[in-house]
């Protein structure tokens, strides 16, 4: 069985809440990934993701070029054990409506998984 743990991002891409969207959007071309993780006195508060860029900053046309991520993140992240298979993960994702999801383990945040992870090839023995 693949469990999520399996295929999470370990060392995801985390900003500081009050970091404006345009440089965490430079930050996620720099960094080549699709979403950074939003903190706050090091607990994570929120997700921002390039969806949430182009519907709620670009597509409406902000006036300013400081708005801050927390104005358009994501909260709460939803968030799943490593240990569980992919396709609970799959099916919180689909009720969630999200393409992320924070994985705990022992109820500690530990790191993120994608829709685009599942597509990481895996062991066939894995199954």
């Amino acid at each position: 069985m693949v469990t999520v743990g399996t295929l999470m991002q370990k060392e995801p891409v985390t900003v500081d809440a009050g970091t404006s969207v345009v440089e965490a959007a430079k930050l996620m071309k720099a960094c080549n990934v699709e979403s950074v993780l939003v903190s706050r006195q090091a607990r994570i508060v929120g997700i921002l993701t390039e969806s949430d860029v182009v519907r709620k900053f670009v597509g409406v046309e902000k006036g300013s070029n400081f708005v801050p991520v927390e104005d358009i993140m994501s909260s709460p992240v939803p968030g799943i054990e490593e240990r569980r298979p992919l396709t609970e993960a799959a099916d919180l994702m689909d009720k969630h409506r999200t393409l992320h999801l924070g994985v705990t383990k022992e109820g500690a945040f530990i790191g993120l998984v994608s829709v685009r992870d599942f597509l990481r090839p895996v062991s066939l023995d894995d199954f």
